[in-house]
């Protein structure tokens, strides 16, 4: 496939984006790019969050990870819709009822200053992390298949795709992103299937054929029972349910969607629609993954070293051109998905947390003027750290970003139960210093799981004793008298 062409589609695509942004962002303000006005459509909201909760991990990463583990992953989604209803039935009524533009404000409600400051730079760093993760997978394929064509450096093709996404998302922010995220999940989940059926067309197999050819191959082994094993069931759904509430009902990125519904039963409408989907979308998306494996072994194809890069190999090099297209039309609306939420998450956070934009009497064309520069700023750290990953990248990016995700909202996570489960106040002040310590033990136990524990692995639940040890340490500088201010 020649690049030129390639390179049409991402040029053209993004095109459209900027379209949309125009159209989006007339008249925006500070309360359009953070909230939306609060007048997004729920059913836009939850279809374009799709788009957001499967983003460029999930369209290459889960198809190349069926080879090590087969559809165990789907006992995680399952954990997911649970996560969903807690957040449905306990975060967004708590957020909308204290009128949040930053959900972290509630730390600051409940606890005081260094909660507040301590759960808004955990979201900062496991944001700047999970989103350079995905944004560096896709960039690599650009790279590879376009940009290494044309001599032109990594670096480029990093700043160059990043700027991009700043330009169309600087001015309207979240009110342009509700819509730009129901185009890209339409094109991204439209990319899968056709690839399915030109896979089926390839191997003259229906969908019937296909799954019997899946089970004979051992793809589809969902439940593993060994209680030492990192994908043990257990482990995964009760994973699944806390990655879901950390990862979006703790998330500014994915709760800003939220915030930016009606009112509280258009975003708990919002939430439900979305876990549904999700299920069939993310099955489907391990059938793609079982098929792409069962295509290689048909036609004597190796599997590339790293798995990730399985489903961009066979769709641009054996597949044909109109595949090859229509699998980067589907990574390039992945990527912008999850880019230009995470960009605009992390510009209000550090806008409202960090310099209190909004809370002020600050004129409003001042206050806009700081947070463009807010938002190259973030810009320019994003660039810097997927430059950074892609000299350490060392094993598939969805592993990795759940296990750092593990360690960085693992805080989050404790400081929020203990909020919501508990009446006490806490000595604030050594708050950072609990947030500090859990994760580092975390990491100890991580490490040497095997020999201190008889043999046990951990696997994603590493988030779950994280947000555990956050809590009990809380407990231990815990006030004597309740919480003053709310409950």
């Amino acid at each position: 496939m020649k690049p030129e062409l390639i390179l049409a589609v991402f040029l053209g695509y993004t095109f459209m984006l900027f379209i949309v942004s125009r159209i989006t962002s007339k008249n925006a303000t500070n309360e359009s790019f953070f909230v939306g006005n609060r007048q997004s459509p729920w059913p836009v909201v939850a279809y374009g969050m799709v788009g957001a909760s499967l983003s460029g991990v999930t369209f290459i990463s889960v198809p190349g990870w069926v080879g090590t583990s087969q559809f165990s992953y789907m006992v995680v989604v399952f954990g997911y819709v649970v996560g969903y209803a807690i957040i449905s039935l306990v975060l967004l009524p708590l957020y909308y009822r204290l009128k949040l533009t930053s959900i972290y404000g509630y730390l600051e409600q409940r606890f005081g200053f260094w909660s507040y400051k301590t759960g808004a730079f955990y979201f900062i760093l496991s944001r700047v992390i999970g989103a350079s993760f995905r944004m560096f997978l896709v960039v690599n394929v650009l790279q590879i298949f376009i940009f290494d064509h044309f001599e032109i450096p990594f670096w480029f093709t990093v700043v160059l795709f990043i700027l991009l996404i700043t330009l169309y998302t600087f001015k309207g922010g979240i009110k342009t992103i509700v819509w730009t995220d129901m185009l890209q999940t339409t094109f991204m989940l439209a990319s899968m299937i056709i690839t399915i059926f030109i896979i089926l067309h390839a191997l003259n197999l229906d969908f019937g054929g296909m799954i019997a050819e899946i089970g004979e191959k051992g793809y589809s082994k969902m439940v593993i029972f060994d209680w030492k094993h990192d994908r043990y069931f257990l482990k995964q759904f009760f994973s699944g349910m806390f990655i879901t509430i950390v990862m979006t009902g703790l998330d500014q990125d994915m709760m800003q969607k939220n915030l930016s519904c009606r009112n509280l039963g258009d975003a708990q409408k919002n939430m439900t629609v979305l876990s549904l989907l999700l299920v069939p979308f993310n099955l489907l998306f391990l059938f793609l993954g079982a098929s792409l494996f069962v295509y290689a072994g048909h036609f004597g194809i190796d599997i590339p070293e790293l798995s990730d890069n399985l489903f961009p190999e066979l769709a641009i090099n054996h597949f044909g051109v109109f595949a090859g297209l229509i699998f980067f039309i589907g990574l390039i609306a992945a990527a912008y998905s999850s880019a230009d939420s995470a960009l605009t998450a992390l510009t209000t956070s550090v806008s409202v947390d960090f310099l209190g934009i909004g809370k002020t009497n600050e004129a409003e064309n001042l206050s806009i003027k700081r947070r463009y520069t807010i938002h190259f700023f973030i810009s320019l750290l994003i660039i810097f750290v997927i430059i950074l990953f892609r000299e350490i990248n060392d094993q598939a990016v969805i592993a990795r970003l759940f296990t750092i995700a593990g360690y960085t909202y693992g805080p989050l996570l404790g400081l929020f139960a203990f909020g919501l489960m508990t009446k006490k106040a806490l000595k604030d002040e050594w708050v950072p210093l609990i947030a500090v310590a859990s994760p580092v033990i975390c990491y100890i136990l991580d490490t040497y799981s095997e020999q201190l524990l008889n043999g046990y692995r951990f696997g994603f639940e590493i988030l779950i004793l994280n947000g555990f040890l956050t809590f009990v340490g809380l407990m231990t500088i815990q006030k004597n008298t309740s919480s003053t201010t709310i409950n």
